[in-house]
C-alpha cells in the first residue's frame, strides 16, 4: 500500500485532490499517527513535572517538503525524539504556494513513508496581522483574513497557533501600555476566536509576541505590560485559557544578518534577557519563552537554549539555505531562480542591499513561483540534499536536548 504514497502526495500537491488528502489521512489513523497540541506538555512544564533541559524545536519546511520531513522523522524516530514540532508562518505559506491543507498532508504522507508511529504536532507558526491594512480602512478585513486563516488551519489538523500581533506595537509611544495596546487588544480576541473552534477533546496551544522580531530587544517590564493587559482584556470576554507560552526578541533576526558578499555575519543572542523572559513568562501560568530567527545562527548556540528554559525554537532559514546552496541542486535552475529574482523582484530591493545581499533576502519568494520545477530535481539529487539536510537534524536533536523525549510526551499524552 505504501508503495504508491509518491502518488498520493503529487496528486494532493498539484491536482488539489481531496481524495487522495483523505486516503493519506486514512492511512495515518491506521498507523498509529495522532495530530494533536503541545499543550499538555507545556502544562506540564509549568507545574514543574519536566524543567528546562531540553528546548522544542519547530520546524519550517518551505521547499521539498515531503523529503525534508522523512529526513526529520527518521531522526525523530531514530532519536526517540517527542518532541518535536512541524509549522509554517502565514506569510511562508503565501510565498511557498503552501496551504495548510496541503502541507499537513504531506508531512502526514512522510510520516507513512518512514513508518513513523506516535504523535506529530502541526503549527501555525507567525499568524502575523498586516500593520497597514489594520491601521485603515482595511482593519476589518485583515482581521477576518487571519480568521479565515486560522479557521482553515484548525481544519487542516493544525492545534497550536502563535498568534503575531507585534507588528501594532507602537514604539513612537513613550507610555509603554500605549506601546503594547493594539498587540494585547488583538491578542485576546484571537484567542478567544481560537478557543471557538477547537475540536472536542483538543486544547489548542496558542501563543503571543511581545516584540517584534528583528526589532528593538524585549525587556521584563514590556512583557509584564503585554500580559497584564492581555489576561484584562481576555477576561471580558469569558473564562477562557489563555497564552501557553510567549515569543520575544533577544537579538537574532530571521534570516539571519547578511553581509555585502551575501554571506552570513555572526549574531548575537541576549541569552540573559531570554533566561530572565522564561522565567517571567513562568509567572504568568506560561510554559516560558520562544525563540525566533534562530536556524542560522552558530552551531555552539543551540545547547544555550535549554538552560535558559526557553519552551521552544523557531527554525526556518537553515534547511532552505542547505536545500539551495547544494551542490546537488542543479546549477541552471538555481540560474533560472535568481534571474527571475533580479527581474521581477527587483521592487524589494533596497538602496543600501549589494546584489548578493538583495538575492539572499529574497530567494525564498521563488519557492512558490519554482515548485513545480524544483519537486522535478532529479531524485538522487534529492537524496542527497535529503542527506546534508538530516545531519542538520542530528546536531539540532542533540543540541536542543530533545533526544529520548519520546517517553516525555507519551506520559503526558497517553492518559
Amino acid at each position: 500500500m505504501e508503495n504508491d504514497i509518491e502518488k498520493l502526495v503529487y496528486q494532493v500537491i498539484f491536482k488539489k485532490s481531496k481524495r487522495a488528502e483523505k486516503e493519506i489521512r486514512k492511512r495515518a489513523k491506521v498507523q498509529g499517527i495522532k495530530l494533536t497540541s503541545t499543550q499538555k506538555l507545556y502544562e506540564a512544564k509549568v507545574q514543574n513535572k519536566w524543567s528546562g533541559f531540553f528546548t522544542v524545536p519547530a520546524i519550517n519546511i518551505r521547499t521539498l517538503t515531503f523529503d525534508t520531513a522523512r529526513a526529520v522523522l527518521r531522526q525523530a524516530i531514530k532519536q526517540r525524539v517527542g518532541a518535536f514540532v512541524f509549522e509554517l508562518a502565514r506569510s511562508e505559506i503565501d510565498y511557498t504556494d503552501q496551504p495548510m491543507s496541503e502541507y499537513v498532508p504531506v508531512i502526514l504522507a512522510a510520516a507513512i513513508k518512514e513508518g513513523f508511529k506516535g504523535y506529530l504536532f502541526f503549527q501555525g507558526d507567525h499568524f502575523q496581522v498586516k500593520a497597514e491594512k489594520f491601521f485603515s480602512e482595511k482593519k476589518s478585513q485583515e482581521i477576518e483574513a487571519l480568521k479565515k486563516l486560522i479557521k482553515d488551519s484548525i481544519e487542516a489538523g493544525v492545534y497550536n497557533i502563535d498568534i503575531d500581533s507585534s507588528t501594532l506595537v507602537r514604539l513612537d509611544k513613550e507610555d509603554l501600555p500605549e506601546q503594547q495596546k493594539f498587540n494585547y487588544e488583538l491578542t485576546a480576541q484571537l484567542t478567544s476566536f481560537i478557543r471557538s473552534l477547537e475540536p472536542r477533546g483538543i486544547t489548542i496551544s496558542v501563543g503571543g509576541e511581545v516584540g517584534e522580531i528583528g526589532g528593538k530587544n524585549s525587556t521584563p517590564e514590556d512583557l509584564r505590560v503585554f500580559m497584564e493587559g492581555y489576561n484584562r482584556e481576555l477576561a471580558k470576554l469569558g473564562d477562557i485559557k489563555g497564552l501557553i507560552k510567549i515569543a520575544v526578541q533577544t537579538g537574532a533576526t530571521h534570516g539571519g544578518i547578511v553581509g555585502p558578499s551575501g554571506k552570513l555575519i555572526k549574531a548575537d543572542v541576549d541569552f540573559e534577557t531570554l533566561k530572565k523572559l522564561s522565567s517571567r513568562a513562568l509567572k504568568y501560568g506560561m510554559a516560558g519563552a520562544v525563540q525566533h530567527g534562530a536556524s542560522t545562527l552558530s552551531e555552539e548556540y543551540f545547547d544555550k537554549f535549554p538552560e535558559t528554559g526557553a519552551v521552544e525554537i523557531h527554525l526556518a532559514t537553515a534547511f532552505q539555505n542547505i536545500v539551495l546552496d547544494s551542490p546537488y541542486f542543479p546549477k541552471d535552475l538555481k540560474e533560472k531562480i535568481y534571474n527571475w529574482l533580479i527581474q521581477e523582484q527587483v521592487f524589494e530591493k533596497k538602496l543600501d542591499q549589494t546584489e548578493e545581499q538583495f538575492i539572499y533576502k529574497t530567494r525564498k519568494k521563488a519557492l512558490g513561483p519554482f515548485k513545480k520545477e524544483i519537486l522535478k530535481i532529479p531524485q538522487k539529487n534529492i537524496d542527497k540534499i535529503s542527506e546534508e539536510l538530516e545531519k542538520k537534524f542530528v546536531l539540532l536533536f542533540q543540541k536542543l536536548g530533545v533526544a529520548d523525549t519520546l517517553e516525555i510526551v507519551n506520559k503526558f499524552y497517553s492518559k
